[in-house]
């Protein structure tokens, strides 16, 4: 217990930026991710090892999605793994940091998993409505292209925001961050990984989740179109 408390104090000074993260994020997912990164760290585990943790809920989450019938009890099931998987997500590089530093390859890794569980996650809500149509109310083939689209803004956004931030110059040695924005914080929550993995608690709803996970969609798409505009407006004015 000592261990972990050592590590506590020490990840509560080393924290990433708040900039541009959602209040779930900085209020929920990351002081979850501190925990599971202490308690990691008092295991002994690499912060590879973890990537594979959370890697390991959250695809277990996804083909349950895929493989089982819809019920309030799968729901809060794909929920807690999701949210779980996500929270290692974010324990995996503070555990990094906490050991001295990440590898290139310990991040090549995070992000390829994070790419692989974002696409899978919505092929497999597609398989669900194929599989369950009348659970979901899915039956009309249009419905298939739902997924689909929020799978395209979701990956899109994903890549495009990391490109973004390696084109982007880095700031000066010492000068200092900007301060976090509380209103940017609210409006990224639509958008936020965990406030999205919160639908699967409606899958016992059937046609209620599908309308959920739709409007999410067309939440996603919108600002798609914003981030891309924004993106692109701060990379014009790079020279490379």
């Amino acid at each position: 217990m000592a261990r972990v408390g050592t590590a506590l104090r020490e990840l509560r000074g080393a924290q990433k930026s708040a900039k541009g993260v959602s209040l779930y994020s900085r209020f929920v997912n990351r002081p979850a991710g501190r925990y599971l990164a202490a308690g990691s760290y008092a295991l002994g585990l690499t912060p590879n090892g973890v990537t594979l943790v959370s890697a390991a809920f959250s695809f277990a989450a996804v083909a349950a999605v895929a493989l089982v019938a819809p019920s309030w009890g799968l729901g809060i099931a794909v929920w807690a793994a999701l949210a779980v998987g996500f929270a290692f997500d974010s324990a995996d590089g503070q555990l990094a940091r906490l050991r001295g530093g990440g590898s290139a390859a310990g991040e090549w890794l995070d992000h390829v998993v994070d790419a692989a569980k974002l696409t899978a996650l919505h092929a497999c809500v597609l398989i669900a409505f194929y599989r369950f149509p009348e659970a979901y109310g899915t039956g009309a083939r249009g419905w298939l292209l739902v997924p689909l689209g929020f799978q395209f803004a979701a990956v899109v956004t994903f890549f495009g925001g990391l490109l973004t931030e390696k084109l982007k110059p880095r700031p000066a040695p010492g000068s200092a961050a900007a301060a976090p924005s509380t209103l940017r914080a609210v409006a990224l929550l639509p958008v936020d990984y965990g406030v999205f993995c919160l639908v699967f608690l409606l899958l016992g709803g059937g046609r209620l989740f599908a309308w959920a996970y739709a409007a999410l969609g067309a939440v996603a798409a919108l600002f798609l179109v914003a981030f891309l505009t924004k993106w692109f407006r701060e990379l014009s004015a790079v020279r490379r």
